[in-house]
């Protein structure tokens, strides 16, 4: 059969005899997903596994051919940190096109704690509409206090422990892959230590269970990321179950450089026998919103109604605006907020904190505000520096994820991980400053994640694994989405192939969608 340049040859006639292979990519350069160098070779795929690897006779048949001579063939990209729920749960957003668009093939759901209390009704929803990547859904400590204590700023009584912990037994059984928490955010904000541990304690004894957490301080607002690190370990070591440090940095001025004391935190547990590892996104800005990132814990009880009563009290206004004031400066000041989001008055969206304070002649505080009292915003925070995310990305510990949002195209201010994540870290970090090698950018967004989350014979190519692997051109692989025109897709994916099939071919999204739910129970 005919080979043609990045393209996929015509099916064979019904008559003809059936082929060697369903796919087969020639003369790419070849790598497994671990960190050994690149080789030229041959990948042939039969159904939805890959079935050969190295040098194929030029003899052999396939359906569908693709040159990848001049590319570089690798594992499907996993991303450990994806807000790609609600939008998948939906027919209109399941297909994941700026997902696919960035190489990655499996996402992992329900971060920071969140998600449903119960993850039936949301796995039912996903493959009702049948997803463009594969899914692995976790399950969330603040989902599950939602639903035993709604947003209660108090500790958890032992009986409402013991319901959280048959929430969380419940989703293990059914087949999460982990825990998830967050207590940056409410209502985990309010939980303590032992709440956590109490909760991870359920979720260890499950084959390849872990914890994954968005620690409660990222910056200095109260126990520092330092002491937000300490505790993740604490956890990791009392509930003896792999930790997680998820989108790890150093948010704000006042934690510039502590990269290199809270790699020696990770590095220090790690030598004493504990698994700890983390996740990262390529950008040196956070997306956020208004309510977590400039409240105090105690003025986010109850939600949006009771934020907006606290603030338009004039005694208690003057409260959390004085909080407000070192919260802001934490997050290096009012330009350093860029509204993503916001009902009130989309118009605003896109536009930094200070320029509309300018505009409406206020304190940015103020404005801070009078947005809160209408329902909050959210925003892409300016807040980390550069020396740290390379510090943290060099880390043989550090995966690679997005943190990225599945949204409908062109609708809000939103930020551009959510089309850009995965390839901006190899042109920004790999080509153009050296940062890291291929090899390890590779392996940190597909056999080192794998491995991390016992995702089985995913995120590496060789006969036996799933065939989730791209083809793409080295040099022109590239992130387009931007802060101010974050709705773009990535470019440089000549070939996606999902299961075996062709999520994208040629540099186009095909309409077919070929992913699926995988659950630890079904041995995924």
């Amino acid at each position: 059969m005919a080979t043609l340049a990045l393209g996929l040859a015509a099916a064979a006639p019904v008559w003809a005899q059936a082929a060697d292979y369903d796919v087969l990519i020639r003369g790419g350069r070849v790598f497994d997903g671990s960190l050994k160098p690149g080789v030229v070779a041959d990948v042939g795929i039969k159904g939805d596994r890959i079935v050969k690897v190295g040098d194929i006779p030029a003899s052999a048949t396939a359906d569908q051919v693709v040159d990848a001579k001049g590319r570089y063939v690798t594992p499907g990209f996993i991303d450990p940190h994806s807000h790609a729920a609600p939008g998948i749960e939906t027919a209109e957003l399941a297909a994941a096109v700026p997902i696919l668009y960035q190489g990655i093939t499996t996402v992992m759901l329900n971060p920071d704690g969140g998600g449903p209390g119960d993850i039936r009704p949301q796995v039912a929803a996903i493959e009702k509409n049948v997803p463009g990547v594969n899914v692995a859904p976790m399950i969330g400590h603040n989902g599950v206090r939602r639903d035993v204590m709604d947003l209660a700023n108090r500790k958890a009584t032992p009986a409402e422990v013991a319901r959280m912990q048959t929430l969380v037994k419940s989703a293990m059984d059914f087949g999460a892959f982990g825990f998830s928490s967050g207590p940056f955010y409410v209502p985990g904000k309010y939980s303590d230590t032992a709440e956590l541990v109490a909760l991870a304690k359920v979720a260890a004894p499950y084959p390849n269970a872990f914890h994954i957490s968005h620690i409660r301080d990222e910056s200095s607002y109260d126990v520092g990321v330092l002491g937000a690190i300490k505790e993740l370990i604490t956890v990791s070591r009392e509930a003896k179950i792999p930790g997680v440090v998820t989108h790890m940095k150093m948010l704000g001025p006042s934690v510039w450089g502590k990269s290199v004391e809270a790699i020696k935190l990770i590095d220090d547990a790690r030598a004493e026998g504990l698994s700890i590892w983390a996740d990262q996104y390529a950008y040196a800005a956070s997306g956020s919103g208004l309510q977590p990132s400039l409240l105090p814990g105690w003025a986010q009880e109850g939600g949006k109604d009771a934020i907006a009563k606290r603030l338009q009290n004039p005694e208690q206004r003057a409260l959390i605006r004085k909080e407000m004031v070192a919260n802001m400066a934490r997050r290096g000041g009012p330009n350093s907020m860029m509204i993503r989001g916001y009902d009130a008055d989309p118009s605003l969206e896109g536009k930094r904190l200070d320029e509309i304070a300018r505009a409406r002649l206020q304190d940015p505080v103020d404005t801070a505000i009078d947005m809160l009292i209408k329902g909050g915003a959210g925003i892409v925070s300016f807040n980390m520096n550069e020396k740290d995310v390379e510090n943290l990305m060099k880390q043989p510990w550090t995966m690679t994820s997005s943190d990225g949002a599945l949204v409908k195209f062109g609708e809000g201010a939103e930020h551009p991980r959510a089309y850009g994540a995965f390839p901006r870290k190899l042109r920004r970090y790999v080509v153009d400053r050296k940062v890291i090698s291929w090899e390890q950018a590779i392996h940190s967004s597909t056999g080192l994640t794998a491995e991390v989350f016992a995702i089985k014979d995913r995120g590496v190519i060789r006969p036996g694994a799933y065939a989730d692997v791209l083809v793409f051109n080295p040099e022109t692989v590239r992130d387009v989405a931007t802060y101010e025109k974050p709705h773009a897709y990535s470019e440089g994916m000549d070939f996606v192939f999902v299961n075996g099939k062709a999520a994208v071919a040629n540099g186009k999204v095909t309409p077919q969608r070929h992913g699926k739910v995988l659950l630890r129970t079904r041995g995924d």
